[in-house]
């Protein structure tokens, strides 16, 4: 708590007791706390990329991988713990993230309580408008994944020994949905990684004209890449490249 003299909060005489608020809920902490699960999420999907490209090394070689994530830690880490270590962190990671950006979006509504009656729309980019949607369809298309290639729910082999024909299975041209809804999610994916790393690289005080161009080619890039690495795979399968 600290004292403070502001004349408009309810007082006694001038003197007026205020609660301070917590760093991590400050504006500054909760960008800090969007930056910090961001990086981690955006590392995490570039290792996963480079993992799923093993299926073009053939079924033994990617096969071998995936056993490999679960004996990572061994004899330190008994069975599969580092794979769960990580997808706790992950989904504390989400869940920051989420927590971050949804109080941070409350507040700038809340300062803007009251429309202009003749101001013109603002002008963004389509990621802009669309980040809470695309969180949306990002979060039920992790949910329907891990039912599909992780517990094998959904898969039509559904066998965790045999990952690589779990992979083909699901991407079977017969089954031309589950990539469409593949590709519409990793597409968004790009947009929410496009907007969010130029957003990051913008707060950090690079915002002059030719910083400002420099970022969104960076931004650009990295979401390219990351999405055109992750729909090889099941477009591969699709046409016959992979079986």
């Amino acid at each position: 708590m600290h004292w403070t003299t502001d004349r408009s909060a309810p007082s006694v005489g001038h003197v007026v007791i205020t609660k301070t608020r917590s760093p991590l809920r400050s504006s500054v902490g909760l960008k800090a706390v969007m930056a910090v699960s961001g990086i981690f999420l955006v590392l995490y999907l570039v290792a996963h990329m480079v993992g799923n490209l093993k299926v073009f090394t053939g079924a033994t070689s990617f096969d071998h991988y995936a056993h490999w994530l679960r004996d990572i830690g061994k004899p330190l880490l008994p069975g599969v713990w580092f794979l769960w270590i990580l997808r706790a962190g992950l989904l504390v990671a989400v869940l920051a993230h989420i927590w971050a950006a949804t109080t941070l979006a409350l507040r700038a509504r809340a300062a803007r309580p009251v429309r202009y009656a003749h101001r013109k729309k603002v002008q963004g980019s389509y990621a802009a408008r669309t980040m809470r949607w695309g969180g949306v369809i990002i979060l039920l298309f992790v949910i329907y994944h891990l039912l599909d290639l992780t517990t094998g729910h959904l898969n039509p082999v559904g066998d965790p020994s045999k990952p690589y024909a779990n992979v083909v299975a699901d991407f079977a041209p017969e089954r031309w949905y589950v990539t469409l809804f593949y590709t519409l999610a990793v597409v968004t994916l790009g947009f929410h990684l496009r907007h969010g790393i130029f957003s990051g690289l913008r707060s950090l005080g690079q915002q002059t004209p030719k910083g400002e161009r420099r970022n969104r080619a960076i931004a650009l890039v990295v979401a390219v890449g990351i999405c055109g690495g992750f729909l090889m795979v099941p477009f591969a399968v699709l046409t016959g490249l992979v079986s």
